[in-house]
């Protein structure tokens, strides 16, 4: 299904729309019980479009820093747990991100300056300082939305 695909009965949430979709081609093929629910999250996207390059990611975040605080990072810096910063998996050192916490809409910029996460399905991996401003510290992991705003440029650093 994509925005070409046109249902009859459309609940104009695609979401909704593949599940009775996909329900349907269920009970065409064997009568197999209906699924209840779209198998993994569906509010994940990623959305991508040149001209000004934006990106957009939502996923699970998590956060670092005790035991890697004066430690040097991926990027060659030295980590200071209590920065603004991340680490992605391969977005270039420097690139500034919007992470919004989706549980409670805080967002913080940050600036890509390490590698990881390394475990789970996480998409980012914010320090402590970074993670305490949107609220992320307490439950350790949670949903965030991440925007691509570009390169910090190293003159303004």
């Amino acid at each position: 299904m994509d925005t070409h695909t046109t249902l009859p009965n459309t609940t104009e949430n695609p979401t909704e729309d593949a599940l009775q979709a996909t329900n349907l081609i269920r009970r065409q093929l064997g009568n197999a019980p209906p699924l209840q629910s779209v198998s993994g999250d569906p509010r994940a996207q990623t959305t991508l479009s040149l001209g000004s390059v934006q990106l957009r990611i939502t996923g699970m975040a998590s956060w670092y820093g005790p035991g890697f605080d004066g430690n040097y990072s991926a990027s060659g810096e030295v980590f200071n747990q209590d920065a603004l910063t991340a680490a992605h998996r391969n977005l270039p050192f420097g690139t500034q991100v919007r992470v919004t916490n989706m549980d409670n809409g805080m967002s913080v910029v940050v600036r890509i300056n390490d590698r990881g996460p390394y475990s789970g399905d996480r998409v980012i991996d914010l320090s402590r300082g970074a993670a305490s401003a949107i609220g992320l510290v307490q439950s350790g992991v949670g949903p965030v939305s991440l925007e691509v705003l570009g390169a910090v440029n190293a003159a303004s650093r």
